[in-house]
């Protein structure tokens, strides 16, 4: 029996892992057809990903539109002639012989140990170091299209060398394809970049910089009426609103770990005074500082500190995209410090909190999962296991359904992550509700307890809407920038058909 490589399905639609075999395998009969074309080519890697595949390749000369039309030719020469994919096994030795002219698969070869059995895959001619899983058969792969050509760092390093990156799909039937395809024609029409631009909403400045946001007088009309309705809310539940610096010194984000676990992330520093300042990539430490500038008793708590706080944070400009993945953005930034019998009430207004919210922006179809103790983390067990529980029962008591990630929490605490789909059935991650057990004791938070003792609070960390950059540019493509009334910039346009209508209509414009 052939060995096609194994899927673990636990958490996957039976259809989602189909298409991922199907895809993978899409990759591979690509590779070989790009090999037959280029032969010189060297190979990256070729995984599927969401809705589809890639294969990085190392040629002497860009790829044209026209080469993906004759390597889809040659795919479909491979698909018809149903040849079986099967897998082996192969030592180091005889993996570096097999893939002697190809200098990236070398590398991966040589980063594993001395004793890692490796896996290879064949179809036909075509070999490649991979682990799976496979369809049977070529002839298995029902519809394929190849879609575009990126640059790609190898391994995503801008030090290493450029890469172009040929994108795939592959659906189980043509129907299936053509459906997909029509999405993309529709997500399109909605891209956010063209219709802040035609809207007047937003716009991005080389003369400023990549990843730093403009907002126009009517893209600004939009957020301020999404703040105000959030401030608004958030006043109602309880929450206190704070304003921070968007700079720190050096020791606080010492003192919070960020410059030992999160400095790739954050800009050089700031030389003020002979002392080290950075832009703020998150708002914990100041929220942090609120609370202990008294010493807090248990008969205070809970305290709800909430911000729109924005926040600076590096990334590659390669990965910069509109409103969706920016270098300056504002979070919607809540932290609640509480008592230990106060967890369960806590975490169940944050999620009301948060259905009303998005409910109210037209987002009722949510995906929630629960992520819970990894193997290695901070905090005791105990703690761990009563945060976790009050998440399961907050999300149970309210009849959500939900999926666990067992282990898959951060080091410091259990949260629940919820995506919002859109009209176009893309799922965005925009809540997060952290239980966080490392800054309460970097920070040494206590509260006087009824004993007249010192404990230690609960912190739970929680963004709503998450950026409001990321939010708008959802929004924008939800609605395809046709806005609910009570978000549209305008609402109506007063028309005069002759010149004697102008002082009527100046009438009607200001009534």
């Amino acid at each position: 029996m052939l060995d096609h490589g194994t899927l673990d399905t636990g958490h996957i639609d039976p259809q989602e892992a189909l298409r991922h075999r199907l895809r993978h395998s899409a990759a591979h009969v690509m590779a070989d057809a790009v090999l037959k074309l280029f032969p010189e080519a060297k190979m990256g890697i070729g995984p599927p990903i969401h809705d589809g595949f890639y294969y990085d390749f190392d040629v002497s000369r860009p790829f044209t539109p026209e080469d993906l039309e004759e390597i889809e030719k040659l795919m479909g020469q491979t698909i018809a002639a149903g040849h079986q994919f099967h897998r082996e096994e192969i030592g180091r030795e005889e993996a570096k012989t097999l893939f002697s002219g190809q200098p990236y698969k070398l590398e991966i070869i040589d980063d594993l140990s001395e004793e890692t059995t490796l896996s290879i895959f064949r179809h036909n001619e075509f070999v490649d170091l991979c682990q799976g899983p496979h369809v049977e058969n070529t002839a298995d792969i029902s519809a394929v299209k190849l879609m575009n050509v990126a640059g790609a760092y190898w391994r995503g390093d801008e030090h290493r060398p450029m890469l172009q990156r040929i994108y795939g799909t592959a659906f189980e039937s043509q129907q299936a394809l053509d459906d997909h395809l029509a999405r993309l024609e529709e997500a399109e029409r909605r891209d956010h970049r063209i219709l802040g631009r035609q809207l007047g909403l937003f716009s991005i400045h080389d003369e400023i910089g990549p990843g730093l946001i403009v907002w126009h007088p009517k893209g600004g009309l939009v957020r301020t009426i999404i703040e105000n309705y959030w401030r608004d809310l958030h006043y109602r539940r309880g929450y206190d609103i704070l304003y921070s610096p968007h700079i720190g010194r050096a020791q606080l984000w010492q003192t919070s770990g960020h410059l030992d676990f999160y400095r790739e992330s954050m800009y050089a520093p700031l030389e003020i005074d002979d002392q080290e300042y950075f832009l703020k990539p998150m708002n914990c430490p100041f929220h942090i500082m609120v609370y202990r500038s008294s010493l807090r008793s248990y008969r205070e708590l809970p305290l709800r500190f909430a911000e729109l706080g924005t926040v600076y944070r590096y990334e590659r400009s390669g990965v910069l995209h509109g409103l969706m993945r920016v270098r300056g953005f504002t979070q919607d930034d809540a932290h609640i410090f509480c008592r230990p019998d106060q967890v369960e009430d806590e975490i169940g207004g944050v999620l009301d909190l948060t259905f009303e919210l998005l409910e109210a922006f037209g987002f009722t179809d949510y995906s929630i999962m629960l992520s819970t103790r990894p193997e290695k983390y901070v905090g005791e067990p105990e703690m761990w296991d009563h945060a976790t529980q009050s998440l399961r029962q907050s999300l149970e008591a309210r009849n959500l359904s939900f999926d666990m990630d067992e282990g898959g929490g951060a080091f410091y605490g259990p949260k629940i992550d919820i995506k919002i789909k859109d009209a176009l059935g893309r799922a965005w991650q925009c809540t997060t509700v952290q239980f966080d057990f490392n800054l309460p004791e970097r920070f040494d938070l206590v509260y006087q307890d009824s004993e007249g003792g010192r404990s230690r609070p609960y912190m739970v960390h929680r963004a709503i809407l998450g950026s409001m950059e990321r939010f708008m540019g959802v929004l924008i493509e939800h609605y395809a920038g046709a806005f609910p009334l009570w978000l549209a910039p305008v609402q109506a346009v007063v028309i005069p058909i002759a010149d004697r209508h102008n002082e009527y209509a100046e009438q009607v414009k200001d009534a």
